[in-house]
């Protein structure tokens, strides 16, 4: 595998950082990996890496970029993490969504026999992000990781499938959460956890489940395998 720092140009003229990982071979698609509410940390790197060693042509872009380059918190500052959050407007997140989809569908034209079809996966803020660009991008196919804030956009529907992780045992999304964010995503696939809290899938964090990491990647990976192979 390669990895690089490409630049992603938003339409309103924003440019982003973007973590972008090559296969060793043709990619057989695309996935954007959408971060948490600390940055492109070393795991979200981590995670990045992992899908391009699945085959896939990967790409992490800094959504923090809009308020300032380079952001990369520590897990503990939670506060932090959701304070920069906050500033951001979603309609900006979108064109950065859109942006760096289109940044990686030009990426995969330009290699010989590379499959064309772009998926999004987020953790934590950026499951609910995946969320988001399921509905106002032309990806196809969505994984969320125990978000949240899809909650406040259920008016919007997703425009290709999506798969949704969740912990039993998450103190942020209780179940009666994961109840209306499951009726208002009708026909897509849910899968809740029952020894898993919030972030069991970061190693990083003392909420790591093993066991739920291991089988939620494997969903994932049959799902994408499904829907973007």
């Amino acid at each position: 595998m390669k990895s690089n720092s490409i630049i992603i140009n938003a339409l309103d003229g924003h440019k982003l950082q973007g973590y972008l990982v090559r296969p060793e071979g043709p990619p057989k698609g695309g996935i954007i990996v959408l971060q948490e509410i600390f940055g492109v940390t070393s795991h979200i790197r981590e995670v990045t890496d992992g899908f391009a060693a699945q085959g896939y042509l990967a790409l992490a872009p800094a959504l923090f970029d809009r308020l300032e380059s380079g952001i990369e918190l520590d897990y503990t500052a939670v506060e932090a993490g959701i304070a920069t959050m906050q500033k951001l407007k979603l309609d900006e997140v979108a064109q950065d969504l859109g942006a760096s989809v289109a940044t990686l569908r030009r990426e995969l034209a330009a290699i010989p026999g590379a499959g064309n079809k772009v998926g999004a996966v987020g953790y934590c803020w950026g499951g609910s992000i995946a969320d988001l660009a399921a509905c106002r991008t032309d990806i196809n196919a969505a994984v969320s990781y125990y978000g949240r804030a899809t909650v406040g956009w259920l008016n919007e529907q997703p425009r290709c499938p999506v798969l949704y992780h969740y912990g039993a045992l998450d103190p942020l999304i209780p179940p009666e959460l994961v109840q209306q964010i499951t009726a208002g995503r009708p026909g897509h696939k849910v899968y809740i956890y029952p020894d898993a809290g919030h972030g069991f899938n970061c190693t990083d964090r003392h909420e790591f489940h093993a066991a739920s990491a291991e089988l939620a990647l494997q969903r994932t990976l049959e799902f994408f395998s499904r829907h973007l192979d």
